[in-house]
């Protein structure tokens, strides 16, 4: 059964041309509202290496913690990504295409492969059922059907 959690947007979405950071974001917000599953507290921001809030935040060199403190200031998502390339770095267009395209394709024949399958067979969906971690998202929060 999909978990779908009002106010979470998919990790494709774009925040002025970069997947993930409006996801990333929105968890923030809802994190502090308990509007986000409390199993999903744990694995916030740097808990997890290859996780992709740290992933993002390696990305943009910034620290998550100084994130979390910006987003509770109630700053808009575009100002948060300003403030991300002030405080962290401005990735050119050509490495934001790359980070985009490398972050769609978590899954597909790499690393990750074993993770979407294990995900796949814990949630009860056809083995499968997509290739990619995004994908796998978006199926589990019922925005992509089967």
């Amino acid at each position: 059964m999909p978990t779908h959690i009002p106010g979470l947007r998919s990790p494709s979405e774009t925040v002025n041309g970069l997947v993930y950071f409006g996801r990333m974001i929105d968890k923030i917000r809802l994190h502090a509202d308990r509007q986000l599953p409390e199993d999903w507290a744990s694995a916030l921001g740097n808990a997890y290496p290859n996780s992709f809030d740290a992933r993002c935040c390696r990305f943009l060199q910034i620290e998550y913690d100084a994130l979390v403190s910006e987003v509770l200031a109630g700053r808009s998502e575009e100002h948060l990504l300003q403030w991300a390339y002030t405080q962290g770095r401005q990735p050119s267009e050509e490495e934001i295409e790359i980070w985009n395209a490398y972050m769609t394709k978590l899954g597909w024949r790499d690393a990750i492969t074993e993770r979407v399958k294990f995900r796949l067979q814990e949630a009860s969906y056809p083995e499968n059922a997509v290739e990619t971690m995004f994908e796998f998202i978006d199926l589990d929060e019922g925005r992509l059907e089967l």
